[in-house]
C-alpha cells in the first residue's frame, strides 16, 4: 500500500475504487494534449516572465470574487460533503500525479456543466445537474476531464476568456475597440475547444473506460434516456456531420461553432474514440509517456510544426465538402470552378461539359457536348 492509502499489486496497477487503473507518475499533459492546443501552451510556457504577468492580472480579473462567490453559495466538496467526488477527485490528481488537490465546489444549476477557473489557484466546479445526470464512471471521467484542465493550465486561459467575453460586452458602444476584443476572444475560443479535446482524453486517462466516456457525452447531448440512445448511432451521426451537404452546409458549421467554447458532443465523442484507438493511447497505456521534468527541454518550433502537420493530414482526410476543396485547391485541383459549383448544389446551374457523366454509357469522347438530349446534325 503505498503511503496515500492507493493500494498497489505486482502489476504497477493502482487499486481505486471500484476496480484497478493505471497511475502515470510525473506525466506531462503534453502526453494527452491536442497539437493545437500544445503548441500554444509550449509557446506561452517558454515566454519569460509569463507566470509573472498573468499572475499580476489576478488584481484585474473577478477571480477573488468568484472564490468568495462559490464559498458562500455553493458546497464545498470534502470527506463531509459529496464524499463520492471528494473520492473521485483525490483519485484523479492522484492517477495523473497532481501534487496539489484543487478545490471543487457543487453548485445548484440544472443546467449539467462542469469548468476549472483561477489564475493563481484552480477550483473546479460542478453543477447539480450533472450529478445528477451521470452515474459514477461517467463522473470519473468528467472529474479527470476538468482535473487534465488544470494540470494543463487551461484554467489561467478560461479565466481570461471569460473576462475577456464580459469586457467586450462593457466596451460594446466604443467603435472598434469591440471589434479587437472580439477577435481575440475568437482566437481564444477556437484554442479553448481544443483545449476542451485534450481535457476529454485526460478524462479518459482517469476513468480508463471508453464506454463510460461516450456515455457521459451522449447524455449531454440527449439527457437521462440511456435506453433510448445507441454509441454507434452517435457516432455515426459525427460522420455524417461532418460529411454530409455541400459548401453552404460547410459555412454554417464554422458560423454555429464560432462563438461555442466547447467542440459539439458528438463530434467530442468521435474524437475520443480516434484517440482511444491511437498508438499515441496505448503507449500512455504502456508507461511510455513525457515527463514533467521535460517541459523545458519542449522545442516551440516542433510544437507548432506537429500542429501544422495535425491540421493539414486533418484537411486531407476530411469529408467535409469545404475541406475536400481546401485540399483540391492545395493539390492544383483543375477545373476549379466547377467544382465548386457543385459543392454549393449546382445553384450556378449546368456543370461544363467535362463535368458530366457520358450519356447512354457511350463514351465521353464521341463528340457529344453533353448540354443537350438532340444529336448533331449530319452538316454539322
Amino acid at each position: 500500500m503505498s503511503d496515500d492509502g492507493h493500494e498497489q499489486n505486482g502489476t504497477g496497477h493502482e487499486s481505486v475504487p471500484s476496480r484497478q487503473r493505471r497511475r502515470f507518475p510525473g506525466i506531462s499533459s503534453r502526453a494527452y494534449e491536442h497539437p493545437a492546443d500544445r503548441s500554444a501552451l509550449v509557446a506561452l510556457r517558454k515566454l519569460s516572465g509569463f507566470d509573472t504577468v498573468f499572475k499580476a492580472l489576478s488584481g484585474l480579473l473577478p477571480e477573488r470574487s468568484l472564490r468568495l462567490m462559490f464559498l458562500s453559495d455553493s458546497v464545498r466538496v470534502s470527506d463531509q460533503q459529496f464524499a463520492h467526488l471528494n473520492d473521485m477527485l483525490r483519485d484523479a490528481c492522484y492517477i495523473l500525479d497532481l501534487e496539489k488537490v484543487p478545490p471543487m465546489y457543487v453548485t445548484q444549476d440544472p443546467q449539467p456543466n462542469a469548468m476549472c477557473i483561477g489564475l493563481d489557484e484552480p477550483i473546479i466546479v460542478v453543477t447539480t445537474g450533472l450529478v445528477e445526470l451521470l452515474d459514477e464512471e461517467e463522473m470519473r471521467a468528467v472529474v479527470g476531464h476538468e482535473v487534465g484542465h488544470a494540470l494543463s493550465g487551461h484554467a489561467v486561459y478560461r479565466t481570461i476568456l471569460l473576462f475577456l467575453t464580459s469586457l467586450a460586452i462593457r466596451i460594446a458602444w466604443i467603435p472598434l475597440g469591440n471589434l479587437a476584443i472580439m477577435a481575440i476572444v475568437t482566437a481564444l475560443r477556437e484554442w479553448f475547444r481544443k483545449s476542451e479535446l485534450s481535457a476529454d482524453r485526460a478524462g479518459l486517462l482517469v476513468g480508463q473506460d471508453l464506454k463510460a466516456s461516450m456515455r457521459g457525452l451522449m447524455k449531454i447531448a440527449g439527457g437521462n434516456h440511456l435506453h433510448e440512445m445507441n454509441v454507434d448511432a452517435f457516432l455515426k451521426q459525427a460522420e455524417e456531420y461532418e460529411a454530409g451537404g455541400d459548401l453552404r452546409d460547410s459555412v454554417l458549421k464554422i458560423l454555429n461553432v464560432l462563438p461555442r467554447t466547447h467542440p459539439f458532443t458528438t463530434v467530442r465523442a468521435a474524437e475520443l474514440k480516434k484517440w482511444a484507438e491511437s498508438r499515441d493511447h496505448q503507449r500512455i497505456m504502456d508507461g511510455h509517456y513525457p515527463r514533467r521534468t521535460e517541459d523545458k527541454d519542449t522545442s516551440v518550433k516542433d510544437s507548432f510544426r506537429e500542429s501544422a502537420n495535425h491540421y493539414a493530414t486533418s484537411v486531407k482526410s476530411s469529408k467535409d465538402p469545404l475541406m475536400k476543396l481546401v485540399s483540391d485547391i492545395a493539390g492544383g485541383a483543375g477545373d476549379l470552378g466547377g467544382r465548386v459549383r457543385r459543392g454549393f448544389g449546382g445553384f450556378a446551374g449546368a456543370a461544363p461539359a467535362e463535368d458530366q457523366p457520358p450519356r447512354n454509357g457511350s463514351d465521353s469522347s464521341d463528340g457529344w457536348d453533353g448540354t443537350t438530349d438532340t444529336p448533331p446534325r449530319a452538316d454539322d
